[in-house]
């Protein structure tokens, strides 16, 4: 965990995020959180993680998604080169959301 990130402000978000019940809830609080292009890039970015889980190639990540290639360098380092493993585990419990 970075320790650059831990603070009771974070863990206050992070505890609002974690009470949202749906996709309802989340729409409506991260229109309240974020601009759009905040929003969006964080989205693109996990759209990027799973792309090149699946080994897509970066021209095809970028057509797809308008993604720069130093976004998409920047999110396979995150994916592959440290320890934390956020996205991983994220698009490891959506994966096996969608196949029940």
């Amino acid at each position: 965990m970075n320790s650059k990130l831990k603070n009771s402000d974070t863990d206050f978000l992070f505890k609002a995020i974690l009470s949202l019940e749906n996709e309802e809830e989340c729409y409506r609080f991260f229109e309240d959180l974020c601009t759009s292009p905040e929003l969006k890039a964080m989205s693109q970015r996990l759209v990027v993680a799973k792309m090149l889980t699946e080994k897509k190639v970066y021209s095809e990540i970028v057509k797809e998604t308008g993604a720069s290639t130093a976004t998409i360098s920047r999110v396979k380092r995150a994916l592959f080169d440290n320890d934390t493993y956020g996205y991983t585990l994220v698009l490891d419990k959506i994966a096996k959301e969608e196949n029940k």
